[in-house]
């Protein structure tokens, strides 16, 4: 992790905040030992960069394989310690999460986006039961992380960040799952920990959620944009907007493990 170090406290890091004036919220909240899963909401590329600035602790991030097929950023994440995630493989992701437990088991901190990809709309989307595996089989708390301004500063179509702009991040209450554990098995008691901390960051953000996978929804929209000539924006599109979408104020039927059906 030298080169992660390096990149934290003596490029990236003193950069960011000269440029960014970056803002943190619930810092004394996240652990500072033991195995820890940082649950984020995933607006921007930067957002890697920018969750891990105001931690001591180094964290290790589940990123997409496509930057290690990329031979201009491949070695990049390598150095950073990202573990390659092949969302199209079952086995691939698999093995993803066996090295995310090892991490865990190490008394690691696990950085995560429940979504699997981007927003494509701002909004905050279904979460996939990876994250809830790691917690139930670590036993380990889960800090639902929230952080706003990154779409502005490097939205979906833009290749590198502007150079001014504005960034919060905030850390949740740490989430406990004891009454789960030994069935990291058990797909209900998966997707009830799942909906629970997509909850959380629905409330710490106020997006809108959305009960659909954000790779559905993109899927759709990149077969809309290919079917019809010009530009289609995600906000408006019909696709994006055919879930059933909830907004922070509501009141859910449930609090706890009953976001979503």
């Amino acid at each position: 992790m030298f080169f992660y170090w390096i990149l934290k406290n003596l490029i990236g890091g003193p950069l960011f905040r000269i440029l960014y004036r970056p803002r943190a919220q619930g810092v004394e909240g996240v652990p500072t030992e033991g195995p820890v899963i940082l649950a984020a909401n995933h607006l921007s590329f930067v957002d890697s960069l920018f969750i891990p600035l105001f931690l001591k602790r180094p964290v290790v991030f589940l990123g997409k394989s496509d930057y290690f097929e990329r031979r201009r950023t491949a070695w990049f994440f390598r150095w950073l310690g990202v573990i390659p995630v092949k969302r199209d493989s079952g086995g691939a992701a698999e093995a993803a999460l066996r090295a995310g437990m090892e991490v865990l088991q190490g008394g690691g901190v696990i950085g995560i986006y429940p979504e699997g990809t981007r927003s494509p709309d701002g909004r905050v989307y279904r979460g996939k039961s990876g994250v809830a595996r790691l917690a139930l089989e670590a036993n380990c708390p889960v800090v639902p992380v929230v952080v706003f301004g990154t779409r502005d500063l490097q939205p979906p179509d833009r290749k590198i960040p502007k150079l001014s702009g504005r960034v919060r991040v905030v850390y949740g209450e740490p989430l406990t799952f004891e009454r789960y554990v030994g069935r990291e098995k058990d797909k209900y008691a998966l997707r009830a920990v799942t909906d629970e901390i997509m909850f959380e960051i629905m409330l710490i953000s106020g997006q809108e959620y959305v009960d659909e996978y954000a790779a559905t929804v993109k899927k759709r929209m990149s077969l809309a944009q290919e079917s019809l000539p010009g530009t289609i924006e995600p906000a408006t599109t019909e696709a994006a907007a055919e879930a059933p979408v909830r907004k922070a104020a509501d009141e859910p039927p449930h609090r706890r493990g009953d976001f979503s059906t």
